[in-house]
């Protein structure tokens, strides 16, 4: 079973809490480039709004969860930005009422510029920009300028997509993560409130969480998320 399918099991509280859990499949980096993961993304929400009678869906309150990439695809759904919506049940919006972000990469470019330092260095896991994460999402080549790959980066992450339409976004990170450093949702928090949606996003600091850990799947965690969905999506 993939990674997606076994995250069944720790999404089990959101049904007990009354809410219908679809688990989302989108195409990875080996299997399609950025804007490949957001468009199956919004797909999925109106093939779900298309059969909202046969599976007893409220199509005017979807809200989405995601952890890592699915976090970074998470902040990106709650943009609510237009543009992505291609292919069947076209007739159906893909905008959503509320979004939780778990340590989702928001600024792609801040990981790129790491990499290009890091790969000078003898003995880092990748030889060029064009096997690590971003290279192989947005097609990097190493014979690009440095500005098309940062444009590129700028363009794939949430923190250029910011905007009015944005939907209320909870978003959760670990102090001690060494994968996606909490900085990245530090300066996200920071870019919505400095363009007056404070009042949208909440920021929760899990103190000495990794990447993952257990600590965001304690029933503490799982309160501050269902209090989260229950004032936007429950009548």
């Amino acid at each position: 079973e993939d990674l997606k399918t076994m995250m069944a099991a720790e999404l089990e509280y959101l049904a007990e809490a009354g809410y219908i859990v679809a688990l989302i499949h989108y195409r990875s980096s080996s299997q399609g480039k950025f804007p490949s993961q957001l468009i199956d993304c919004k797909t999925a929400v109106r093939f779900l709004r298309a059969n909202a009678d046969k599976y007893a869906i409220n199509p005017e309150r979807v809200g989405v969860i995601g952890r890592s990439a699915g976090g970074m695809l998470a902040a990106w759904m709650a943009m609510n930005t237009d543009g992505f919506d291609l292919g069947e049940w076209s007739d159906q919006s893909s905008k959503i009422q509320a979004a939780v972000d778990m340590f989702g990469l928001k600024d792609i470019k801040d990981f790129l510029r790491k990499d290009m330092i890091k790969i000078k260095q003898p003995g880092y896991r990748w030889k060029t920009i064009s096997d690590t994460h971003e290279g192989l999402l947005l097609n990097l080549k190493s014979d690009m300028s440095v500005e098309e790959m940062e444009n590129r980066a700028s363009a794939a992450s949430p923190i250029s997509a910011v905007n009015s339409n944005m939907c209320p976004l909870t978003i959760l990170h670990g102090t001690a993560d060494t994968v996606v450093p909490v900085e990245s949702s530090i300066a996200y928090y920071e870019a919505l409130c400095k363009a007056g949606l404070e009042n949208r996003v909440n920021l929760y600091l899990v103190k000495n969480a990794g990447h993952g850990t257990p600590e965001f799947f304690q029933p503490m965690t799982q309160k501050i998320i269902i209090d989260f969905f229950d004032r936007y999506l429950k009548q």
